[in-house]
């Protein structure tokens, strides 16, 4: 972009034109110490065993492997590295564009008798065998989650 040895327009003018500081044509960028090399190896290596470690605990697992450093140090390494903690982002739960809602169909609907309405619940707690409860709503208030256990009996989690 700039011509060091341009015959008619000098530096200072060429740095003008393009908006640049005169001063910024001899930076030179110093680049990473082998300190910080060796941190990035290793904060590489392992954010590949346990991409789900953030800043406080990586900058603890550097500290188990003998390197004193700092959270902010650990922090603009792995913004070098272009790594960030694997973790549920906010917002989660909001609709994509184009998702279609469906109208809610008992809104005016006054529920008199039994079974006239019915509901299914398929929620599922953590190690549990999959199991459908379908039923009138008032069920979803009983046990809400039943799973058989070795040994065939059945064992309330609610």
């Amino acid at each position: 972009m700039v011509e060091l040895a341009h015959p008619e327009i000098s530096l200072g003018r060429q740095c003008e034109l393009l908006g640049l500081a005169r001063s910024s044509l001899y930076y030179q960028e110093r680049g990473e110490s082998e300190r910080n090399l060796k941190l990035l190896r290793l904060l590489d290596e392992q954010y590949t065993r346990t991409p789900f470690y953030g800043v406080p605990r990586m900058t603890a697992w550097l500290g188990t492997q003998g390197e004193s450093v700092n959270e902010k140090r650990v922090r603009r390494l792995l913004r070098v590295l272009g790594l960030e903690a694997i973790y549920p982002k906010p917002r989660l739960s909001d609709a994509a564009a184009g998702h279609k809602i469906y109208p809610y169909l008992l809104r005016n609907v006054a529920i008199t008798r039994v079974n006239q309405v019915w509901s299914t619940d398929i929620s599922v707690p953590q190690q549990a065998v999959w199991k459908m409860e379908v039923g009138p709503p008032e069920s979803a208030y009983r046990s809400r989650f039943q799973t058989t256990i070795s040994g065939g009996e059945q064992k309330s989690l609610s």
